[in-house]
């Protein structure tokens, strides 16, 4: 066998090797089941699903915070937004926040004015009845009562926040359709705990009124 003949098996033996001993990337982590499901029914990663206008809002989420806030302390309001302690603090998120499945009573706080500085800093509004149901597809929440009822799927982030893709019916209107049939009525929040038996809904940038709304849960 010649000089040129042996360097060339060599060189193709070696390429070889290299290819066997390469490792491709390891897949992303699947979403984690919640409790109740199997890891062959976790719910899809929520990223997969959201619409553009919804994932701008959610990024901007800090943003909201913040103008509503400022808005909020700024200007007249309706209600006795003292009260409501937590509710209103950015950071009062806590582990743990996957919620029971049952009744709840809920109660919106808006902050913030879409109309600027003339219109209402705040409004808090009275209690109404929700509720935590366990779905084929997941953990659903839904406001039962008043003339502004969002449903949806609350989808596993971290131990934090569960984030919530759903539709809003008004008025007397049917139950809202499922997430991404009505645009004009999606909407996503950022499910959080904020104390041992209390849990809120942080809607940044709603369709009307406000910069930033908040759903109040309690079980019932």
């Amino acid at each position: 066998m010649s000089r040129r003949t042996r360097s060339a098996l060599m060189v193709a033996m070696a390429a070889t090797l290299v290819t066997a001993c390469a490792t491709p990337a390891p897949p992303p982590p699947p979403v984690p089941p919640l409790p109740g499901q199997t890891s062959d029914s976790a719910l899809p990663d929520w990223r997969g699903i959201v619409t553009r206008a919804d994932r701008g809002r959610f990024d901007r989420r800090d943003a909201a915070w913040r103008d509503a806030l400022r808005q909020a302390r700024s200007l007249q309001g309706s209600g006795d937004l003292a009260s409501t302690g937590a509710l209103i603090d950015p950071d009062a998120g806590i582990d743990g926040v996957t919620p029971p499945v049952g009744n709840y009573r809920c109660r919106t706080v808006k902050l913030g004015s879409q109309g600027g500085d003339d219109g209402l800093g705040y409004v808090v509004y009275g209690w109404f009845a929700c509720r935590i149901e366990q779905t084929p597809n997941g953990l659903k929440f839904i406001k039962r009562t008043g003339s502004q009822r969002p449903s949806g799927l609350l989808f596993p982030e971290n131990e934090r926040q569960m984030v919530f893709l759903g539709s809003m019916a008004l008025a007397d209107e049917p139950a809202a359709s499922s997430y991404g049939q009505t645009p004009d009525r999606d909407m996503i929040a950022v499910l959080e705990r904020i104390g041992p038996a209390r849990w809120r809904l942080v809607i940044p940038w709603p369709t009307a009124e406000s910069k930033l709304d908040l759903i109040e849960l309690v079980p019932a």
